[in-house]
């Protein structure tokens, strides 16, 4: 907690600047997706169905993750960077905190893991509900899919487990609500996609920023993210989510599991807070990593 506690305070942290920067990134944001997309339309550049490909990952992967990564996150990720800069004085790395790729790579693969065991209970429980999708169009998915998850689940963690959780804390000095609140406003965005996928981010995201808070920074819970979104993409594509559709190497289409896959979500985050405490030995790792980096 010292080395977040350092790094949230750094900078200007009146309570009004939060909003404010918030306010400024979405305009910034605006400017960079027209300055961005109006030349592309007008040249005739743009793909002709490019507002539906953003948003149904099955027609055309490479536009739906790509032009995600581009016009959606990666400008969001840039304009953020740029208010918090101008609002708050902070740099990049007071709200990313000490980075480390061992400390990102030990984040991803606890989580794999993780993900690998739930996938194997939910076949032994519905064997029947899992098919191969594997095809010609699995390789593009799984390039695409690493370059646009890369940039928006760092772009979620830099705003969700980095900014508004430095924020939170600051407001309250306690560590739990402060994980509380910002898994709620993760969640509450979540709520397009289902009740299930819902309720899995709101817990999710009061982990990772409990767990962000305890590595110092989010190059552990950026791993642990990038790997959900890329399992959930390309591994095993659920037919009942806004997935649906896309050439995975396996398909689920399980509806009746959902409440399994709720619990199966939550025992395995409840896993990970365990094992980045500071008696375990990945706890004691996590924190070694986060220490030497900073």
């Amino acid at each position: 907690m010292t080395i977040f506690t350092e790094h949230a305070a750094r900078g200007r942290t009146a309570w009004w600047r939060y909003p404010l920067a918030i306010v400024l990134a979405l305009g910034l944001w605006l400017l960079g997706v027209i300055a961005v997309a109006l030349p592309l339309t007008l040249s005739g550049l743009m793909p002709r169905d490019w507002k539906t490909d953003l948003v149904i990952p099955a027609r055309d992967p490479a536009v739906f993750y790509i032009g995600n990564c581009v016009l959606v996150f990666g400008l969001f990720l840039l304009a953020f960077i740029v208010a918090v800069r101008l609002v708050h004085r902070k740099r990049l790395g007071d709200v990313v905190g000490p980075w480390s790729w061992r400390l990102f790579a030990l984040g991803a693969g606890i989580w794999l893991g993780a993900l690998i065991v739930s996938a194997l209970i939910e076949f032994a429980v519905a064997p029947h509900a899992f098919r191969v999708s594997l095809s010609g169009a699995t390789g593009v998915l799984a390039i695409s899919a690493l370059l646009g998850l890369g940039v928006q689940t760092f772009t979620e963690e830099y705003v969700f487990r980095g900014y508004l959780t430095q924020a939170f804390w600051l407001a309250v000095k306690r560590p739990w609500p402060a994980a509380i609140l910002s898994g709620l406003v993760f969640g509450a965005l979540h709520v397009p996609n289902g009740w299930p996928q819902a309720a899995n981010a709101v817990l999710f995201g009061i982990v990772t920023a409990r767990v962000a808070m305890r590595a110092g920074g989010i190059a552990f819970t950026y791993g642990v993210h990038l790997v959900n979104n890329l399992f959930a993409a390309v591994v095993v594509v659920s037919a009942s989510d806004v997935l649906r559709g896309s050439p995975g190497l396996f398909t689920q289409t399980a509806p009746q599991l959902a409440a399994l896959d709720v619990a199966l979500g939550a025992i395995s985050l409840l896993g990970l807070l365990w094992l980045t405490g500071g008696r375990s030995r990945w706890g004691a790792q996590m924190m070694r990593l986060s220490a030497a980096a900073s």
